[in-house]
């Protein structure tokens, strides 16, 4: 059995874990909004047509913000199409996804759903296709209390109060050739600059997120950063970017060390932040907002790697013809294996929380999500369900520098710790926990914490998702086949860690 030891104290902390850290994503594609939050008819619809079973298990997740509508899909997309009385609205091509667009569901519906679910709405605004006004007139809409055009409108829609929507996304991967409106770095900036202002103007008190870099293999990458940011930096207080994860080609153990190649993905992102501020003289700081993240196996869609993005005009499926309305694409299978990789990739958004203030897994449900439904039917969690609820039930509070002695190994990413750790006090408890990926893959790890200035700990719990077939899936059929396992603690502060675990770790 291999040993490894994990230092901490008190007196370094990392930062505090903004809980917005554990935010998600909801788009106009396949069957995410219909079927996934939205069926009328189904067994346990309410009366505005929202499934509580999905909201309950989006309540058990502790998901504080939820960005909407899109994604690829707001790049095209008229909010004026989703407001009103639903027999008036249009039946649209949705062109990022091959899709028609029935419009049932827009900002009204989507603000309503929010509110019983308990999450804040975030909103993108369409600069793609869309313009700047436009973009002004939906933040009156939604924020502006009533005695204007779309305030009242909003009021005469049935929303007599204010949504008053915080956060809001200046457009989507503006820089991707897959985005309709595509648009250079200089040009996004000048667009995004106007509708900022307009909707300021509306709204002051509102919060910016700006696209940024969305991939890193993309050739504009950081480049893009630099050059919108000279002209927007003062006008926005979020820099966006993505990530996604990839089984393909690595081998097993490059992809469980891919929570380094996201670690890399942040710093980078700070590097150009930190370059911008300095360069330019400016005084504030801009948090990151990494609005889209998660293991993306691309089932269903004809993509070798993420580097097949660059100069990529359309997604081609496999799982669905073209213009059907909520085809059920994106509809990943996540294996246990893809579970555990979700968790180190939370680990490195714990120990970045200092310049990564809101997070947003994607998505949430039936598309590359850790909730799948049946239409008409049940609903249930897929193996990436479990690493998320545990990482937002364990991992509010401040993250602490932790120090690793352990064996490495060698990784397409660099050399890693055969065990990588965030360590999370939690105020509010008065309780430690201790999130490790092991990366062992033959035996088991004895682990051993070594924590500073805490006063005196007992490991009282320990929380583990592993398993001998790591291919195995949950199913409706099998919905408990991957599930987190309690394990034995001794009461020290030592834990025995199964081979290629993802673990949590509490100590009071």
């Amino acid at each position: 059995m291999k040993k490894a030891t994990v230092f901490a104290d008190i007196h370094y902390p990392l930062g505090k874990v903004d809980d917005k850290m554990f935010s998600s994503f909801t788009e106009h594609l396949g069957r995410c909004i219909y079927g996934g939050i939205y069926e009328p008819g189904h067994p346990t619809a309410d009366e505005d047509g929202y499934r509580t079973d999905v909201m309950d298990l989006v309540k058990e997740l502790k998901v504080p913000v939820i960005r909407y509508p899109g994604g690829n899909f707001v790049s095209c997309y008229d909010w004026h199409d989703g407001i009103g009385p639903k027999e008036n609205r249009p039946k649209r091509m949705e062109y990022a996804w091959s899709s028609i667009e029935t419009n049932e569901f827009g900002i009204d519906e989507f603000c309503r759903w929010a509110k019983k679910a308990g999450v804040e709405p975030m909103i993108a605004v369409n600069l793609g296709t869309g313009s700047i006004k436009d973009a002004g007139d939906l933040v009156e809409y939604c924020n502006h209390p009533g005695g204007t055009y779309w305030s009242d409108l909003r009021i005469k829609n049935g929303s007599p109060e204010p949504y008053g929507i915080k956060y809001w996304c200046l457009g989507n991967e503006m820089e991707g050739s897959w985005q309709a409106g595509h648009l250079s770095a200089e040009d996004y900036a000048k667009k995004a600059l106007e509708a900022a202002k307009i909707m300021k103007w509306v709204d002051p008190s509102i919060k910016l997120i700006a696209c940024g870099s969305s991939y890193d293999t993309l050739p504009t990458y950081l480049e893009w950063d630099r050059i919108m940011l000279k002209d927007l930096y003062d006008q926005v207080d979020y820099l966006s970017t993505h990530n996604y994860t990839m089984n393909a080609g690595q081998g097993l153990t490059n992809y469980v060390a891919s929570y380094k190649q996201l670690d890399e993905h942040i710093k980078n992102s700070v590097k150009v932040l930190d370059y911008v501020k300095v360069q330019s003289k400016k005084t504030k700081d801009l948090k990151i907002c990494l609005d889209e993240w998660n293991v993306w196996n691309f089932q269903d869609i004809k993509l070798d790697s993420l580097a097949d993005l660059s100069g990529l005009t359309t997604f081609e499926m496999t799982s669905a013809g073209k213009w059907e309305i909520a085809p059920p694409i994106l509809q990943e299978k996540y294996s246990l294996l893809d579970g555990i990789v979700v968790g180190g990739l939370g680990i490195s958004l714990l120990n970045n929380c200092d310049t990564v203030e809101i997070a947003c897994l994607a998505q949430l449900i039936n598309v590359i999500a850790p909730i799948t439904t049946v239409k008409g039917g049940g609903v249930f969690k897929q193996t990436t369900f479990y690493p998320f609820e545990l990482l937002s039930h364990y991992g509010r509070g401040t993250a602490m520098k932790a120090v690793v002695d352990a064996p490495s190994y060698d990784t397409i990413y660099g050399t890693c710790n055969l065990v990588e750790p965030s360590v999370i006090y939690d105020e509010k408890t008065d309780e430690i926990h201790v999130f490790v990926l092991n990366a062992e893959e033959t035996e088991e790890t004895e682990l051993t914490l070594d924590l500073q200035g805490f006063g005196d700990r007992k490991l009282v719990k320990h929380l583990a998702l592993y398993g001998d077939d790591l291919e195995a899936i949950n199913t409706i059929e099998e919905p408990d086949k991957v599930t987190v396992k309690e394990m034995k603690v001794s009461g020290t502060n030592t834990a025995v860690l199964p081979k290629l675990s993802f673990n949590v770790l509490v100590l009071k």
